[in-house]
């Protein structure tokens, strides 16, 4: 079969190789892949590739090899999936506990678009707790996640204030719900309950001054790739007693009840996708053989909402 493996060349950052059909373990299905979708920090990987990295943890495809153990879905059955590695490959073994089934009414292009942003957006939402009624502030909102943390949580009653420095991208979070939306950290109007924090860097301490007393910071990205600095002094005019959470999707903190298996969740957002609730947002969708350029183009933020790679024929 064909995968795309890294180069370490920032102008083409992946190309082709033939490699062996993965063996699956015997909780694992053989999925051929559809439809993928890299992810930003997918390609900070890729930046200095480390042997044997394996990309791609977004996909959607069709059971060919149903698992050994007797879980998950059948031959035949298609499927979204969000694998350890390995995803940007013509067939790809996922665990059956990180897959869930899809409905005729979602593409695969549409599906491979939902896995790590959509996780991430439910089990930040967890973490949160109730946001009916609360201020929420959403930081670096133009990603996946920032779409659809804010389209779930203003269905779910929350006034949600968003930060992307994209007017077009403005415009469309607030068509999902935000109540206002601002160019730079510093315009936000708070004071908040809970703080969305993804970029890190400068934008980090002035979004924690944002919180009301005893509000909440959850911190789940450093998209600036720039440290963070806190002046202890500074929260004693501003929120005192303020909680700053660190956040990984697969951590245990993230949803104890779950942690590293993704199919309820993925069940979850194929649900609210089906029943019209959840709106995937495709960027870009073009043939796997131009992942190298569409890479290049994510890291050069070309590019807004997802964008998918087709291996083959897709439904």
């Amino acid at each position: 079969m064909q995968r795309l493996i890294p180069t370490g060349d920032p102008a083409r950052p992946v190309e082709f190789t033939e490699d062996a059909q993965p063996v699956p373990a015997p909780d694992e299905a053989l999925i051929r892949v559809e439809a993928f979708a890299p992810n930003r920090g997918e390609t900070f990987l890729l930046e200095r590739p480390k042997p044997g990295l394996m990309p791609g943890k977004d996909v959607a495809g069709l059971v060919v090899q149903a698992a050994a153990d007797g879980s998950g879905p059948r031959v035949g059955t298609r499927v979204v999936g969000h694998p350890p590695r390995g995803g940007w490959a013509e067939y790809a073994a996922v665990p059956t506990h990180s897959l869930a089934e899809l409905p005729d009414s979602l593409s695969a292009v549409d599906a491979a678009a939902l896995p790590l942003a959509g996780i991430t957006a439910l089990r930040l939402l967890r973490t949160a707790g109730s946001v009916t009624g609360r201020r929420l502030l959403v930081t670096g909102a133009a990603g996946g996640v920032g779409h659809y943390v804010t389209e779930l949580a203003a269905a779910a009653g929350a006034e949600v204030t968003v930060v992307t420095a994209t007017p077009s991208r403005a415009e469309r979070l607030r068509a999902l719900g935000a109540a206002a939306a601002v160019h730079a950290v510093a315009e936000a109007r708070g004071p908040f309950d809970v703080v969305l924090e993804s970029t890190g860097g400068a934008d980090l301490p002035v979004a924690l001054s944002k919180l009301a007393p005893g509000g909440t910071l959850i911190w789940f990205g450093q998209a600036s790739r720039t440290p963070a600095t806190l002046d202890f002094f500074d929260l004693l005019s501003g929120p005192e007693g303020a909680v700053i959470r660190h956040f990984h999707y697969a951590g245990p903190n993230a949803d104890p009840n779950a942690g590293p298996t993704y199919g309820h969740d993925l069940a979850t957002l194929v649900r609210l996708v089906h029943d019209g609730r959840l709106h995937p947002e495709i960027g870009r969708t073009a043939d796997w053989a131009k992942t190298a350029e569409t890479l290049v183009d994510l890291r050069e933020r070309r590019i807004r909402g997802k964008a998918v790679l087709t291996t083959g024929v897709v439904s």
